[in-house]
C-alpha cells in the first residue's frame, strides 16, 4: 500500500461513525418461505432473552458490570499499562462467567502520551485555554510555543489566508454540521496548516454542544509535511477568538505540550466464545472495544458496546442455548488510535473469512434502540428484516443500510456481512472524546434493551441452518 493511500485509509477509518440514519429502504427481496418459518420459529426463544435481559437475572448486569469496571479501571489508552490491567481483568471475569476459549490474542499498537499540557492568553488578557492534546500530536519545545494566532472557519478561508499564516498557531472554527465533515479539520487540520508555516493548531472542538469541555481525538500527520502540535479547545473559547480577530485584537498564546510518540508496543485483543454445538469452525462475532481515550470514563465510548456485546454470550449461556456455530466476543484494542488491534485480528483470521456468517461492532453508543445498521448482500438483509420482527415487542426491529465499524470494516472487501447497533444517540457527541464520557451518561434499561438486540441477532444467527447469503 503507497503512503498516500496509508494516509486515506487512516483518514477515513478516523471517520467512520455513522449516527444520522437514512429511513429504511424498502427490500423487493422475498425469502424462500421455509426460511422464513424458520425465523419465525425462533419467536419463543427471543422472547425468553428479552424478558430475561428486562426482567430477570440479566436485568441491569450489563451495565453493573460496566459500572464496576469503569470505576476501577478509568480510561484506558492504547499503550498504556492501565489498559493491559483492563484486559487481564476482562480476561479472569470472562473465565469465571464459565465461557469458552478465554484467551487474549496479541496486536501491535500504537503508543502515545499525553503527559502534561496547558495553553494560555497572553493578549488582549491573561486566561487559562481548556486545551485536549490530539492522539499521535508531537509535543512543543521544553519551552513551549509563543506565538499569535490567526481564525480560519474553513480550509477554503485557510488557503486564502496562506500568506498570513507562517509564524503563527492557526484556529480553526468550523461549524458542527456532522462528525464526518467537521471531523476533518481535527484529523489533518494541523498538517494542512503546517504546509503554509503554521507552528501549531487548536482545533474547534468536534461537538454539537459544549459546557466548556474540550474533546480530544485521534489526527494523522501528512506525509512530507512538517509535524506540528495540535489540540483541541473548547467551542466557547473558538467563538471567543472568532470575535477577538473580527474586531482586529490581536491574540497571542502560550502553548505547551509534552506529547509523546513512542515505539508501538504489544496489546491484546479479548476472545471470549459459545461454542457452536454443529458448527464450531463457523462464526458470529459480536464486538465493541476496549481501548479508550484518556478523559472521561470511557463508558461511552466504547465501555458500552463492549459489554453489551459480553453480555450477549452470558445470556446465551444463562439460559441453556446451544447455538450450531460458534458466537464469539472480540473486544478489541487500539480503535481509537487507528485500529491496528482490530486489524492485527483481521491479518490471523481472514483466512476464515468463508466461516463468518457477520461480525457486528456497537461503537456508536448503547442508548434506546431501534434496530441494526447492516451491509450485505440484499437476500441476506431480507433475512436481517425477517429476524428484526422478533423484537418488535421492544420497538427495535428496523434494519438499515450501511452497517460499519472502525474494527470491522477491514472485512467488507472479502463481501462478509457487517451489522451495528442503530440506536437514538442524538446526544452521542455532547460526551464523545471527553470528560463527560462516564456512567452518568449510560441507562441501565437502555443497555437492557440494546443487549436483548445484540443477543437475540447473534444468537438466531448463530443458530439457523445457514450462514448468512453472500451473493
Amino acid at each position: 500500500m503507497s503512503q498516500e493511500w496509508s494516509f486515506v485509509l487512516l483518514v477515513s477509518l478516523a471517520l467512520t461513525v455513522c449516527t444520522s440514519l437514512a429511513a429504511p429502504v424498502e427490500n423487493s427481496v422475498q425469502l424462500d418461505p421455509k426460511i422464513v418459518k424458520e425465523i419465525r420459529s425462533y419467536q419463543d426463544v427471543a422472547d425468553k432473552i428479552i424478558d430475561y435481559s428486562l426482567n430477570g437475572p440479566g436485568q441491569n448486569q450489563s451495565y453493573d458490570r460496566l459500572a464496576v469496571f469503569t470505576d476501577a479501571f478509568g480510561s484506558r489508552l492504547s499503550g498504556s499499562r492501565n489498559l493491559e490491567n483492563a484486559i487481564d481483568y476482562m480476561l479472569d471475569v470472562l473465565d469465571r462467567d464459565g465461557l469458552d476459549n478465554v484467551h487474549g490474542e496479541a496486536a501491535n499498537v500504537t503508543h502515545w502520551k499525553r503527559n502534561k499540557e496547558y495553553a494560555r492568553l497572553i493578549e488582549p488578557r491573561d486566561y487559562e485555554i481548556a486545551i485536549s492534546g490530539l492522539g499521535s500530536s508531537v509535543g512543543t519545545p521544553e519551552d513551549g510555543i509563543l506565538a499569535d494566532a490567526m481564525v480560519v472557519r474553513s480550509f477554503d478561508e485557510l488557503d486564502k489566508r496562506s500568506s498570513e499564516v507562517p509564524g503563527k498557531i492557526v484556529i480553526f472554527n468550523q461549524d458542527f454540521i456532522s462528525y464526518e465533515t467537521s471531523a476533518v479539520y481535527r484529523v489533518i487540520g494541523a498538517s494542512n496548516a503546517a504546509v503554509y508555516g503554521a507552528v501549531a493548531t487548536l482545533i474547534r472542538s468536534v461537538t454539537p454542544f459544549s459546557i466548556h469541555s474540550p474533546h480530544t481525538g485521534i489526527q494523522f500527520y501528512k506525509n512530507g509535511v512538517p509535524k506540528i502540535p495540535t489540540a483541541c479547545i473548547t467551542v466557547e473559547d473558538a467563538e471567543m477568538f472568532d470575535r477577538m480577530e473580527s474586531r482586529g485584537t490581536r491574540i497571542r498564546i502560550h502553548l505547551y505540550m509534552g506529547a509523546e510518540n513512542l515505539n508501538q508496543t504489544v496489546s491484546r485483543n479479548t476472545v471470549a466464545e459459545v461454542k457452536g454445538s454443529v458448527h464450531p469452525e463457523q462464526v458470529v462475532l459480536v464486538s465493541g472495544h476496549l481501548d479508550s481515550w484518556d478523559v472521561g470514563q470511557g463508558a461511552m465510548d466504547d465501555g458500552g458496546g463492549a459489554f453489551i456485546s459480553w453480555q450477549a454470550l452470558t445470556i446465551v449461556k444463562q439460559l441453556g442455548l446451544k447455538p450450531k456455530r460458534t458466537l464469539r466476543l472480540v473486544m478489541w484494542s487500539d480503535e481509537e488510535a487507528g485500529g491496528d488491534g482490530s486489524r492485527a485480528y483481521y491479518e490471523a483470521h481472514k483466512a476464515d473469512a468463508g466461516n463468518y456468517s457477520i461480525l457486528f461492532e456497537s461503537d456508536e453508543g448503547v442508548f434506546t434502540p431501534y434496530g441494526i445498521q447492516f451491509t450485505g448482500s440484499a437476500k441476506a438483509k431480507a433475512v436481517m428484516q425477517e429476524i428484526g420482527k422478533l423484537l418488535t415487542s421492544i420497538n427495535s426491529s428496523v434494519v438499515y443500510d450501511n452497517g460499519a465499524g472502525t474494527d470491522v470494516n477491514w472485512w467488507l472487501p472479502q463481501k462478509v456481512p457487517i451489522g451495528s447497533l442503530a440506536n437514538h444517540n442524538e446526544r452521542y457527541f455532547w460526551f464523545h472524546h471527553s470528560d463527560g464520557d462516564t456512567m452518568t451518561v449510560l441507562d441501565p434499561i437502555e443497555m437492557n434493551l440494546c443487549s436483548a438486540v445484540w443477543a437475540v441477532y447473534a444468537y438466531v444467527l448463530a443458530d439457523m441452518d445457514d450462514l448468512l447469503p453472500r451473493s
